[in-house]
């Protein structure tokens, strides 16, 4: 294909907006699928995602529309996933920005804004949803002109549902959309976005002083093809996800991974229609598939180079900067015996998520588990949905904890994903805690509420601005303030009206103290947590509360204990069962009364000593709802 003749896009869009309808829409029309196996939200092939109604997975699809070949990359909506976002857009020349009617710009509209714009792409804005009874195409328009500094008529209004004017946006994608670029200048990480990079686009001077971007590479250029996600499928293999930037890569071709130093075979090649469509070879500017012999996905990670062994390039493409998580929780099986089959399923799906990262770690009462880094908490409960569904795994999960950086007295640093990994506080000069930059967009008349929230998170909040009747909050909070309640509060003090988009800042040096948890007596390290000194009196007694609601009563007294090192800052007793040992005396008996009670009272004394209480799963997720209202 002639790459005049290629377009290669994605859709982005907030969570709900409408991205994988359109897509179903597209392909519909170009009839890239037979309407008897259409199906609503055709991309969005895992269980979870059909079942939540969200994109998770990255996905791409060939279209032929008016003779052109377009290349389309649906893309996750949610702040967990936007490290699936920036991948896409790197392969990419044009974005589709889609904005509901009914709710306008969002939070992560945004963000994804933002990102499209760094990376240099053409942005086609489309208005969705406009079928709806509280549709305002106009005050959306307003928004949209305000963020982009685009024309009214540039904007188009469709309904992906009806189908109403999506030939518009095809026809937008082939007349204002870029023909696949060559990339030549070095791309530099753009710092607080996952993955993103600044698109660096090599620029000729024309005659008359301006820029022109320079297209295409030469048809004789060295092969190579960007790495844009991957997965291991059990019967085929290592597949890669590629957009070939210089050259082509036939079918057979014995390829070579550029980063990993690794060599593999091609041993089938081409486009996803949505299912695979084998062809003799991917050329220059395409999307596709290629299915390799490798075993394994580290031997080409996502954002490596791929190029021929007989004809090898010698500049590697710029990759993706490596995806870390800052939020962990420890996945323990229920039975020990399942401990094998867990770590094998969390490497299989850390195959296909290079965001996952994991390791083993050990806990007295739970025994052998692992813990695990994620994204967000929506990416750990895909995860742990993902354990217990496909692989039939019986999971205990701890509280969801960040990462601190830990300065000791010898001014080294060491980093720790849980408050069980901290060194004695007489060798800690300074913890580190990671601060997020936030985006709230709500209504107007709700400004105060969240304000306050803010205060309470100890956030700091750096400006307000306003579009018509929404109002955007920038604020700055420690990330470890958000992990639990806070987007169920955010959501209950706006009624559902407000959205949230973060990002990782800096870390900065807090008053920071680890609060243990004691069960009778005896400290559970798998409960420990991180927090401000000013707040672990107050976490200390709630979480201590809600421990005496899901530990169940003994058969004697059992004291439930916060403590920060030696100090008991708050208690809660979980009251005996009493059994009535006196039922058959004479009533009259008062010494041999006084015998039994006495022995009895020596048997729970003993008991308390030797006992082993069972702590439920339940205990170890209590942090996730700290407040009862």
């Amino acid at each position: 294909m002639n790459p005049e003749k290629i377009r290669n896009f994605c859709i982005i869009a907030h969570i709900d907006h409408g991205k994988s309808t359109l897509a179903d829409r597209m392909m519909e029309i170009t009839g890239t699928v037979e309407k008897r196996e259409m199906k609503s939200q055709l991309l969005d092939s895992m269980e979870l995602e059909r079942e939540k109604g969200i994109t998770i997975k990255l996905t791409p699809v060939q279209m032929h529309y008016k003779g052109y070949e377009l290349n389309l990359i649906d893309t996750p909506g949610h702040v967990d996933f936007s490290y699936e976002v920036s991948r896409s857009l790197q392969a990419v020349e044009s974005a589709i920005l889609v904005v509901d009617a009914t709710q306008g710009i969002q939070a992560q509209t945004l963000a994804n804004v933002y990102l499209a714009i760094e990376q240099d792409l053409k942005i086609i804005p489309v208005i969705n949803k406009i079928d709806l009874p509280a549709a305002n195409v106009e005050k959306v328009t307003n928004e949209i002109v305000n963020l982009l500094g685009c024309e009214p008529d540039e904007i188009i209004a469709v309904s992906a549902k009806t189908g109403l004017n999506v030939e518009k946006v095809l026809d937008a994608v082939i007349e204002r959309g870029l023909e696949p670029v060559h990339r030549v200048e070095e791309l530099s990480s753009h710092e607080g976005h996952p993955g993103g990079y600044d698109r660096g686009i090599a620029a000729e001077p024309r005659n008359d002083g301006s820029e022109e971007r320079v297209s295409r590479g030469e048809g004789d250029s060295p092969t190579r093809a960007l790495i844009f996600d991957s997965y291991f499928d059990d019967y085929r293999g290592v597949v890669l996800y590629v957009r070939i930037f210089d050259g082509k890569i036939p079918k057979n071709a014995n390829i070579h991974m550029m980063e990993n130093k690794t060599n593999g075979i091609a041993l089938e090649v081409g486009t996803l229609k949505p299912k695979m469509d084998p062809k003799n070879e991917l050329e220059e500017g395409e999307i596709g598939y290629i299915v390799t012999n490798l075993k394994s996905t580290r031997e080409a990670k996502v954002g490596d180079t791929v190029t021929l062994q007989k004809a090898p390039a010698t500049t590697p493409l710029p990759g993706y900067k490596n995806v870390l998580p800052f939020v962990y929780a420890g996945f323990f099986p229920v039975s020990n015996d399942q401990y094998k089959d867990l770590k094998e399923a969390v490497e299989k799906l850390a195959l296909s998520d290079s965001a996952l990262r994991y390791e083993p770690e050990n806990s007295p009462v739970l025994g052998f588990g692992l813990r695990i880094g994620f994204l967000g908490l929506l990416h750990m409960d895909i995860i742990r949905e993902r354990l217990e569904r496909e692989f039939d795994l019986d999971l205990v999960v701890t509280n969801p904890s960040t990462n601190y950086e830990v300065v000791l007295n010898n001014d080294s640093e060491i980093e720790i994903k849980s408050a069980a990994d901290l060194p004695d506080m007489s060798e800690v000069k300074a913890i580190r805690e990671p601060w997020v930059k936030g985006e709230i967009i709500l209504p107007v008349n709700m400004i105060g509420n969240v304000l306050n929230l803010i205060v309470e998170k100890r956030g700091l909040h750096k400006n307000i601005s306003y579009m018509e009747d929404r109002a955007l909050i920038n604020f700055e909070a420690p990330m470890a303030n958000l992990l639990t309640d806070f987007y169920d509060q955010l959501k209950s003090l706006t009624s559902g009206y407000a959205s949230f988009n973060y990002e990782i800042s800096d870390y900065r040096v807090e008053d920071l103290v680890r609060v243990d948890f004691l069960v009778g007596g005896n400290k559970i390290d798998a409960l420990a947590i991180m927090c401000h000194r000013s707040e672990s009196d107050a976490i200390g007694r709630e979480v201590t509360k809600k421990l005496k609601q899901v530990i169940p009563r003994q058969n004697y007294e059992v004291a439930l204990q916060a403590a920060i090192g030696a100090r008991i800052i708050a208690r809660e007793t979980i009251g005996a069962y009493r059994k009535d040992v006196t039922v058959k005396i004479h009533t009259g008996d008062r010494d041999r009364k006084a015998k039994l009670l006495e022995k009895q009272k020596r048997g729970k004394a003993r008991m308390k000593r030797f006992g082993k209480i069972d702590i439920p799963s339940e205990a170890f997720t209590v942090m996730l709802k700290r407040d009862d209202n």
